[in-house]
């Protein structure tokens, strides 16, 4: 049994180890970027198809014929300028009437009043 006390310590180290977590390192150095795919080639254009013919002007018409000008009508004579009728006499201005008299002024001194009922 000299191999059980090693045997049973270095078990016990290595369930201990189990439970017991250290620290992370420092991160690695970034691997390198993959190379870039071959570019593909890119396609034809199709070709300018053609223009097609410009079809011919139609002939122009003729311009008719312009009409002459109608004969102008004579003109009326004048009729003849009524008189004027005589100015009327203006009527003769009457004369103003008589002033009327100015009836006598009434007193202003304090007096008993009379009230007469009317009848």
């Amino acid at each position: 049994m000299n191999y059980s006390k090693p045997a049973l310590a270095s078990l016990l180290a290595l369930a201990l180890c189990g439970c017991i977590t250290a620290p992370a390192g420092p991160p690695g150095p970034q691997g390198a970027t993959g190379n870039t795919g071959a570019r593909g080639n890119t396609g034809y254009t199709g070709a300018t198809g053609y223009t097609g013919a410009t079809g011919g002007t139609g002939a122009t018409g003729n311009t008719g014929a312009t009409g002459g000008a109608g004969a102008t009508g004579a003109t009326g004579d004048t009729g003849a300028t009524g008189y004027t009728g005589a100015t009327g006499d203006t009527g003769a201005t009457g004369g103003a009437g008589a002033r009327g008299n100015t009836g006598p002024r009434g007193s202003t001194s304090p007096g008993t009043i009379v009230v007469v009922p009317p009848q």
